[in-house]
């Protein structure tokens, strides 16, 4: 099997100590293919609870820290999302890599602007209590839910078709991409795919890892495009990238930072 090849890579909303974040799909996307950068695009973390974490979850935490490595000449970036909020020291020693705010960068003479989107969400801003305890239910309705986790993902869809922030957020990143001279725009945060074209000025949203189907978002000499994942990619038995899952070094515990030598120096 050829191994896809692209420039950039973008995944966001993977909720790491969420019940259903697809944490081992995405690691298993990340090792099939080869990349030259990858932007985690905000709220990869479900809070601040490191405790709900599970080994898949550090098993990916530890391949993005692998990535991170200088050697390897692929740049790893991370735009904060408002779950992440307040990580971003942690992060530039846990993992190895800077976190922004927002991602300006450009590819083969196009501006490509990358922010979560929560920025444009006005229910979010407007009614911060409301939307921690939005999240708290969402979190105890993961715990009391059966097995399939059906009931939590309808909730997630419901709450994003009630608040309709999709097209708010896209309204608000086409506005900013514009007073950014971007012509390309990527956010997260609505957990919808989608990819809108206006005034010259392209958006598309990542969509999210915590419902079926998991979409994500390449960049190439042919343009952005948004994938879904397909679990039948685990039952390919041909080529992989560098390392397998089985080879990634796993953090020791929640609080600690990988052994391996090859990792060494890679913190600021």
């Amino acid at each position: 099997m050829t191994i896809p090849y692209c420039d950039t890579i973008i995944l966001s909303d993977l909720h790491l100590g969420s019940e259903v974040s697809r944490a081992r799909d995405a690691l298993r996307l990340l090792e099939r293919h080869y990349f030259e950068r990858l932007i985690l695009l905000g709220d990869i973390f479900c809070d601040l609870n490191f405790g709900r974490l599970k080994k898949d979850h550090w098993r990916l935490l530890s391949y993005i820290r692998k990535l991170s490595n200088p050697k390897r000449g692929i740049e790893v970036v991370w735009v904060e999302g408002n779950h992440d909020h307040g990580l971003s020291l942690l992060m530039s020693h846990l993992v190895g890599i800077k976190v922004y705010q927002q991602y300006v960068w450009d590819y083969r003479g196009v501006r490509h602007l990358a922010v979560h989107g929560h920025q444009f969400d006005r229910f979010l801003t407007d009614n911060a209590l409301l939307g921690s305890l939005a999240s708290a239910a969402f979190l105890l309705l993961q715990k009391l839910d059966f097995r399939g986790h059906h009931l939590s993902k309808l909730f997630d869809r419901l709450d994003t078709r009630w608040r309709r922030h999709s097209p708010k957020v896209a309204a608000g990143a086409l506005a900013h991409a514009r007073a950014h001279n971007a012509q390309r725009v990527f956010c997260g945060h609505t957990h919808q795919a989608m990819h809108l074209a206006e005034d010259g000025v392209e958006y598309f949203n990542t969509g999210c890892w915590i419902q079926a189907p998991a979409t994500y978002v390449t960049i190439d000499e042919k343009g952005a495009q948004i994938h879904e994942y397909e679990r039948s990619d685990h039952h390919h038995s041909g080529e992989e990238r560098g390392d397998s899952a089985a080879e990634v070094v796993e953090f020791p515990g929640s609080a600690g930072l990988l052994g391996d030598a090859e990792h060494e120096g890679v913190c600021s």
